[in-house]
C-alpha cells in the first residue's frame, strides 16, 4: 500500500512503511504495553532480534510494517499480512496485527486513521475480507474495532512454543 497523508483531528498524519530508523520507536510503543504480555523491551541487548524480525517482514512481499508519524515522530504502528487460501474460492484476506497508538495520544483518530487506512488497501486489492485479533482483555479496544465496523465471530487459541 502506498504511503497515506491523512488529517486526523485537524493535524496531518502520515501513514507510511517503517523504515529501519523507525525501530527503536516501534519497540517503545510494543514495550509500553503492559496488557500485551509479549516480553517486549527496550533493553540494547534485544534489538538484533527486533532487526532480525524487522528485515523478514521488509522482505516478505506478503508483509508490511507500517507507522503513523505525526510532527516527525512515530505515533503508532500496525503490521499486515494477506493471505491466500481455498476457502472463499480462493481469495485473499488482509490480517491486521501488532496495532498499537502511543497511549498519550490515543483517541486522537490515529487509530482509526492506520485502521482506514488498512481498510482502504484491503479493498483496492480487491481483498475478501479484513481481519484481526485483539487481546480478550482489551474491552476498549474491542469497541473500538466494533465502532469502526468490525464484527466479533471467531474464537482463537493459541499455544505458547517459548
Amino acid at each position: 500500500m502506498d504511503q497515506k497523508n491523512l488529517a486526523t483531528n485537524g493535524t496531518d498524519l502520515l501513514i507510511r512503511e517503517a523504515r529501519e530508523g523507525d525501530l527503536p520507536a516501534v519497540i517503545a510503543l510494543f514495550a509500553a504495553d503492559a496488557l500485551g504480555g509479549h516480553g517486549d523491551t527496550t533493553d540494547p541487548a534485544a534489538y538484533e532480534d527486533y532487526l532480525r524480525a524487522f528485515r523478514t517482514i521488509q522482505s516478505s512481499p506478503d508483509q508490511a510494517l507500517y507507522v503513523a508519524e505525526f510532527r516527525c515522530d512515530v505515533v503508532g504502528t500496525f503490521q499486515t499480512m494477506i493471505t491466500t487460501s481455498l476457502t472463499g474460492r480462493g481469495s485473499s484476506s488482509m490480517i491486521i496485527e501488532a496495532v498499537q497508538t502511543r497511549s498519550d495520544l490515543r483517541g486522537q483518530g490515529i487509530g482509526a486513521a492506520m485502521i482506514n487506512f488498512c481498510i482502504a488497501g484491503a479493498k483496492s486489492r480487491g481483498m475478501r475480507l479484513v481481519q484481526l485479533t485483539s487481546n480478550a482483555a482489551r474491552k476498549d479496544a474491542h469497541r473500538f474495532y466494533e465502532r469502526l465496523g468490525f464484527k466479533p465471530s471467531h474464537l482463537g487459541f493459541k499455544m505458547a512454543l517459548k
